[in-house]
C-alpha cells in the first residue's frame, strides 16, 4: 500500500490508541512509501471516531471556569478533542488530494504525527486527574470545514490550517494565562503542555501558509486577495481578537494579512490600506 492509502486507513480508525499508533508508525516509515497517484474513492465512514465523547452543537457545549479542578478538566478535554480532530484533518490532507509534490504529503504526515503526540500529552494529563478522553461532550466544528473544502485543496489550505488552526495561536496564550493564575499544580502542568503545543502549531500553520501560497502561484492567483474570496465563499469565521501577531508572523502571515485580520471588511481603514487587495482584485 502507498502512503495515501495508509493515511486513509488511519483516518478510518475509530479507536484513539490505534489511530495514534498507526499515525506515528506511518510517520516513522514515511521515507519507505511511494505516493499514490490519481483520485481515491472516499468511503462513507469518515472520519473514524470513538463512540465517546458525545458530539453536540458548538453552543450546547458547556463552559466551566478553569479556577476549579473539574473546570480545568473540561477545558483540557476540549483541547484534547481539537487535537484528535487535528490528527484527522492532517490525515485527510494526505489521502484526499492527488497531484501534489511529495513534500506536501510528508509535511502533512508530520503534522498528523505531532497532533497525535499532542493528543497523548493531553490525554495523559486528563488521566492523571482522574478523567479520560470521552468523559465530557465535545463539538465537531473543525470537521465541518474539512467537508466544505473536500473538493478543493487550495480552499483546504486557506481555511483549515490558515484559519481554523491559526485561531489556536491566538487562544492558547490566553488559556495559559488563566491556568497559571490559579496557581494549582495541575494547571501549571497543563500550561506547560500548551506551550509545547503552541510551538508546534506555529509550524503547522506555516506549512498551511506555504502550500496555500504555492497553490496560488501555480494557479496565477494573488494569494492575499484570493483568501478573502474563499472566506466569503465558504463562510469561514473571522478570528476574534486579541490576535497573537508574533506567532502569526512566525507562521508566515504577511503584514497585509494581519491588517485584514484586524480590520476585516474595513481593511481600507488600516494604516497600510493602500496595499490591501480587496476580494475583487483576484
Amino acid at each position: 500500500m502507498e502512503l495515501r492509502h495508509h493515511a486513509l486507513q488511519a483516518l478510518r480508525l475509530c479507536d484513539p490508541d490505534q489511530k495514534v499508533a498507526l499515525t506515528l508508525d506511518l510517520q516513522a516509515r514515511a521515507a519507505s512509501f511511494s505516493i499514490a497517484s490519481g483520485t481515491l474513492d472516499a468511503p462513507p465512514d469518515l472520519p473514524g471516531r470513538p463512540k465517546r465523547p458525545e458530539l453536540l452543537a458548538h453552543h450546547q457545549v458547556a463552559r466551566r471556569s478553569p479556577a476549579t479542578r473539574i473546570g480545568r478538566a473540561v477545558l483540557l478535554h476540549a483541547i484534547a478533542h481539537i487535537e484528535f480532530n487535528a490528527i484527522n484533518l492532517a490525515l485527510d490532507a494526505v489521502w484526499r488530494f492527488c497531484g501534489m509534490p511529495r513534500q506536501y504529503y510528508l509535511d502533512w504526515l508530520r503534522v498528523a504525527a505531532e497532533e497525535a503526540r499532542h493528543f497523548c500529552l493531553l490525554r495523559d494529563h486528563l488521566r492523571s486527574q482522574g478523567y479520560d478522553y470521552g468523559d465530557f461532550p465535545a463539538h465537531q466544528g473543525l470537521w465541518t470545514m474539512c467537508e466544505k473544502t473536500g473538493g478543493d485543496v487550495l480552499a483546504r489550505m486557506a481555511l483549515v490550517p490558515r484559519t481554523l488552526e491559526a485561531r489556536g495561536l491566538d487562544a492558547t496564550p490566553l488559556i495559559q494565562r488563566k491556568l497559571r493564575q490559579t496557581g494549582a499544580a495541575d494547571a501549571l502542568a497543563a500550561a506547560d503542555i500548551l506551550e509545547t503545543i503552541l510551538r508546534d502549531e506555529v509550524g503547522h500553520v506555516a506549512i498551511g501558509n506555504h502550500w496555500y501560497r504555492w497553490l496560488c502561484e501555480r494557479a496565477g492567483l494573488n494569494a492575499e486577495a484570493h483568501y478573502t474570496v474563499l472566506v466569503q465563499r465558504h463562510e469561514a469565521p473571522q478570528p476574534k481578537p486579541p490576535h497573537n501577531l508574533e506567532a502569526r508572523r512566525r507562521a508566515g502571515f504577511s503584514e497585509t494579512e494581519l491588517a485584514w485580520l484586524a480590520y476585516g471588511e474595513n481593511a481600507s481603514h488600516a494604516p497600510n490600506a493602500s496595499s490591501f487587495p480587496g476580494p475583487t482584485s483576484s
